[in-house]
């Protein structure tokens, strides 16, 4: 992980709320740490790496996962503006209509290990450790559908996510967007989280690599940019942000010596989340010492 700007220091770290003679400490609320997903945490947009088995399960066909592909490639090299999202998300939509959702979900579950897992940033999974064992909530906060956004930031152990809901009737997607999880609809995200978990937005921290995420970035205390595009790099530098490069995206379970295929089969849907948190703070721990 290589900082690129001065980190902003931690308030946790700091002496405790200020008090006077007459009046009891101030009341701080709990921290969490948002993080975006695509290009952040992951080293690919998380709705392209499953188009190779929803193709191989009939819901694309071959042009559409040639578009997805170009779609992808241009997000790579110079991230997305505004109208690029929006018609991404318009694409996305009427792409999925009809889809049935739990194939979807069953898509997603079987190919999550082989697909996401050697694209997660090294640095990404060692931050997001840091902040948990800071005794901070680490939410994943994605413009991608809550069905493929769940999964990995179970993965990741994440506390809870933000992502674009469908509308789904009759188990199926009908091509309408009930919340989309892009620009300021990540502010009304974490703002209603906070609102129900008791986050101190001001004492809370945000990453992202793209400009489209400057409303995020600028609702809480600690803001830092992420391998961030032009635009969110000349903003960064400007308000003397952090930024991070991230560069190393491995797979997590290659990092630590693996129990049994046996125990690996009984325990990766309810404990996958919680063998990776502990081995990764594990070795941060050690490193610290």
């Amino acid at each position: 992980m290589t900082a690129e700007g001065d980190q902003t220091t931690d308030p946790d770290h700091q002496a405790g709320a200020a008090t006077t003679a007459d009046s009891a400490p101030t009341r701080r609320g709990r921290v969490a740490a948002f993080f975006d997903l695509d290009k952040t945490v992951i080293a690919k947009s998380s709705t392209f790496v499953f188009s190779k088995p929803f193709f191989a399960q009939g819901l694309l066909n071959r042009r559409a996962v040639l578009e997805s592909s170009y779609a992808h490639f241009l997000f790579l090299l110079s991230g997305a503006d505004h109208d690029q999202m929006e018609r991404m998300r318009e694409h996305l939509t009427k792409m999925c209509a009809g889809w049935d959702v739990e194939q979807v979900k069953s898509i997603v579950a079987e190919t999550l290990h082989e697909l996401v897992d050697p694209l997660i940033y090294a640095e990404a999974a060692d931050l997001i450790a840091d902040h948990k064992i800071r005794g901070h909530d680490v939410v994943i906060v994605s413009a991608s559908g809550e069905e493929m956004v769940g999964p990995i930031a179970e993965v990741l152990g994440a506390s809870r996510t933000a992502a674009t809901r469908m509308v789904v009737e009759d188990g199926k997607y009908t091509g309408d967007v009930e919340f989309y999880c892009y620009g300021e609809g990540k502010v009304e995200a974490i703002e209603k989280l906070a609102a129900a978990e008791g986050y101190d937005l001001s004492r809370c921290y945000a990453y992202s690599d793209s400009v489209t995420d400057l409303p995020m970035l600028s609702a809480v205390g600690h803001p830092t940019a992420v391998n961030p595009d032009r635009n969110l790099r000349r903003e960064a530098t400007a308000r003397g942000w952090p930024i991070l490069a991230f560069s190393n995206p491995v797979s997590l379970w290659a990092r630590f010596q693996s129990p049994s295929s046996t125990t690996l089969a009984a325990t990766a849907a309810v404990g996958l989340s919680a063998v990776l948190a502990g081995a990764i703070s594990y070795r941060l721990l050690r490193r610290r010492r």
